[in-house]
């Protein structure tokens, strides 16, 4: 219905040009001499914030299309229940519960014995990434709010980064959303940057509020030490790894993922050398007492010359996926790239690497956290994290830089084996400011591997997983362009940038909407993806941000001639439409 509402107001907004706000207009860098063509598609992301803003004085709120439950809403053992609850309770019918026990780190609680799950609180608003996504994500979030303070939505960026500073002290880290059932895993360390953003903003409109951004940093300073401690090291190297402390399939892979496991199984059955660490067998006297590790399955072996005497497939034994699958499983979730083959086949031995991305990231949040204890005047702090930071930087310089490549990889440490996955996390340290000058040339002359008509493709293996080839992510397109620029490679940063704000204008014209990911090869949004869930998700709010971020960054005639373009386009489906 939204999608068919949007597509009419498409057609409105191309007769019927409108103004756009001042502010929001210079802040994209669109003027008179830029058409109109980028009206409807800056209108459609200007209002899509209030279309996917949620709080806790809202019913839809609650719902959680991923897992089909009743409407639960958890408070934290030690918080007084608000207004805003009561009324949810009595207008909503929402029923409200308290988590067993206070939570001071993840993986305090069981989380398998919460039924059934539900929403945990925040106390302000926050915006969602879109379509099932109906929960405040901890890694979205970052672009979300670098797109709603360059649309000047400055207080909902803040309620947002104070969500997550309430979810570290009640649900012991920045969660992977909050719903009970990601208890158990954070998501990509982000919410330094997210400060040192808001903060920029701030002072730039003369708001210093020192007594919050104290605040802020004790708190974000607590959370990165869950980073730092086992069982989130990297074995020896002194590095950091995803890990997620639940167990078995994680709920909303199971409700949501049709088929995936039993897909996952076979893989590893037909390639038994990479299989034997997933697949355990069982017999059938113990299937009834694993039903918590996972399903069995029954692997069946057919070949092609049967005959009418012995037709058919003969039945093998019985299997399940291992521990060590689950464990890996979950923690290619707290990783946010689900599902890829970056880290092994379906992303099963994500907890055996230290990988280029959180380790730039967390390399970011020490240098991030060394600027604000200067500025609010720990001398003693600036001087620790400056030492993290420089210790980080020459770890990932002795596991990550492949100097023969030219790129940065993962490093595997339980076989002690540099990865040779070549991946667009391979900016992160150039978005981090870690890389040497040597390094960021050398990973901007590799830059070809990566670049497609659409933008940046995530990995150059076409694996069915959405997380690799032909796949480009508005999250990995930002960061790879932001890297690029922190080098001086400007003239790639625009080009990139315009491949990407064309494939996504390109396909709002003809839908009306923004989507989750873009195949950058064909710069479709058709997706067809085999491993993991299928959709392709309308929104969708870190591509509505990354779009404004590049049309602020190119310059002014590129802004006109993508202007221009679109102009031709809707010309041309104007001059079809019956």
């Amino acid at each position: 219905m939204r999608k068919l509402f949007l597509v009419t107001a498409f057609w409105v907004l191309l007769l019927f040009p409108f103004t756009v706000s001042s502010t929001f207009s210079e802040t994209v860098a669109v003027n008179s001499q830029a058409g109109k063509g980028l009206e409807p598609v800056l209108q459609y992301i200007h209002s899509d914030w209030d279309v996917l803003t949620r709080s806790m004085t809202r019913c839809d709120s609650i719902v959680d299309p991923k897992l089909p439950e009743d409407a639960v809403l958890y408070l934290p053992q030690d918080f007084s229940e608000p207004d805003s609850v009561k009324k949810l309770e009595t207008e909503c019918k929402v029923h409200v519960e308290r988590l067993p026990a206070v939570i001071h780190r993840p993986g305090e609680i069981d989380v398998s014995k919460i039924h059934p799950h539900g929403l945990l609180f925040l106390p302000n608003s926050y915006v969602v990434p879109g379509g099932r996504f109906n929960e405040m994500y901890g890694w979205d979030s970052y672009f979300i709010v670098l797109g709603l303070l360059k649309d000047n939505r400055i207080d909902l960026a803040r309620g947002m980064i104070d969500n997550f500073l309430f979810e570290i002290e009640h649900y012991g880290t920045v969660l992977n959303a909050n719903r009970t059932y990601y208890l158990t895993r954070s998501q990509p360390p982000f919410l330094t940057s997210m400060i040192v953003a808001l903060r920029a903003v701030e002072e730039k409109s003369g708001h210093d509020d020192k007594e919050w951004l104290a605040h802020a940093y004790e708190v974000a300073a607590h959370d990165y030490q869950n980073w730092i401690h086992e069982p989130h090291l990297a074995g020896t190297t002194g590095l950091s790894r995803y890990y997620d402390f639940g167990r078995g399939p994680a709920p909303e892979s199971v409700q949501d993922e049709t088929g995936v496991h039993r897909k996952v199984a076979a893989y590893f059955a037909s390639h038994p050398s990479l299989g034997q660490r997933y697949l355990v067998e069982q017999n059938t006297s113990t299937q009834a007492s694993t039903g918590g590790a996972g399903a069995p399955y029954t692997i069946q072996a057919c070949d092609a010359a049967t005959t009418i005497e012995h037709p058919g497939c003969d039945t093998g034994g019985v299997v399940r996926l291992s521990d060590d699958y689950y464990t890996g499983d979950r923690s290619m979730r707290e990783s946010g790239f689900d599902i890829s083959f970056r880290f092994g086949p379906y992303g099963a031995a994500t907890h055996h690497y230290a990988p280029v991305c959180l380790n730039s990231l967390l390399y970011k949040t020490e240098k991030d956290l060394e600027e604000i204890s200067r500025e609010l005047g720990k001398p003693a702090d600036t001087g620790k994290w400056k030492l993290r930071a420089e210790q980080r930087k020459i770890l990932i310089n002795r596991y990550l830089w492949d100097s023969q490549r030219g790129l940065f990889f993962d490093y595997n440490f339980v076989s002690g084996t540099r990865s040779t996955y070549e991946y667009v996390t391979t900016f992160y340290p150039l978005w981090a400011g870690l890389a040497t000058p040597e390094q960021a040339k050398a990973v901007h002359q590799n830059l070809k591997i990566f670049e497609r008509p659409g933008g940046l493709v995530t990995s150059t293996v076409e694996t069915g997983g959405q997380w690799d080839s032909p796949y480009g992510w508005a999250p990995l397109e930002l960061l790879g362009v932001e890297g690029l620029r922190k080098y001086g490679f400007n003239a790639d940063a625009d080009r990139v940038s315009y491949k990407f704000l064309a494939t996504v204008a390109e396909n709002f014209q003809r839908e009306g909407t923004i989507r989750e990911k873009y195949d950058v090869v064909t710069q479709s949004s058709e997706a067809h993806v085999t491993a993991g869930y299928k959709m392709n998700v309308v929104g969708f709010g870190w591509t509505n941000a990354v779009f404004l971020q590049f049309l602020s960054e190119i310059p002014q005639p590129m802004v006109e001639r993508l202007a221009a373009e679109e102009d031709i386009r809707s010309s041309g489906v104007s001059a079809q439409k019956p």
